[in-house]
């Protein structure tokens, strides 16, 4: 039976930096400088996304189809994170306000490229095709609305969206009881 899925031979041959048990990437997902990406337990890559640079990926993930991650300067995803489709997450970018030329074709002297991690803390979810910009941290908890541009740093347990986002309601913390609940059970089946 023909799975969309790479097998665990395959995944070995990708040559990731590591990776966890229940990894799960589509075939159809191009991965650039894998030496470079650390995939932890239990992720879902769906088809047609894009990783390049470097990436670390913790447990209990899911990458939505047509999402692209950019980690030249750094990408985080802590546990429980999950991105929609086409969230597109940059950690490095050429400026826009003409001082500089821009494109990865250019010399580096004549670019002015702004570089920084991005981190998503624990229980971060971006709606589709939300842009991420480089330096940003999202805190615990935050879900953030489709079609949103994160451009700062915000502050833990709210509900954001918007060009920029902004704070527009706050998230329950009732996750974290789910969170430990879900962790005993998962374990308590793989004993089983």
């Amino acid at each position: 039976m023909f799975s969309s899925f790479y097998t665990e031979k395959e995944l070995i041959k990708l040559g990731l930096k590591s990776y966890g048990s229940n990894v799960k990437i589509s075939r159809n997902v191009c991965i650039y400088n894998p030496e470079k990406i650390i995939i932890g337990n239990n992720v879902r890559i769906d088809d047609f996304s894009i990783l390049s640079g470097s990436i670390m990926l913790g447990n209990h993930i899911h990458i939505a189809a047509f999402c692209g991650l950019w980690g030249s300067g750094g990408i985080i995803l802590d546990d429980f994170c999950g991105l929609s489709s086409r969230v597109s997450i940059y950690s490095t970018s050429d400026s826009y306000n003409g001082d500089s030329l821009a494109n990865p074709t250019i010399y580096e002297h004549y670019r002015n490229v702004k570089q920084g991690t991005v981190h998503l803390k624990k229980h971060v979810l971006i709606g589709a095709s939300t842009v991420v910009l480089p330096g940003v941290s999202i805190p615990t908890g935050c879900a953030i609305g489709a079609c949103s541009l994160i451009n700062k740093n915000i502050d833990e347990w709210g509900i954001y969206a918007g060009i920029p986002v902004k704070r527009i309601n706050e998230r329950k913390k009732d996750i974290l009881h789910l969170e430990k609940h879900f962790l005993r059970e998962f374990e308590d089946a793989k004993i089983s």
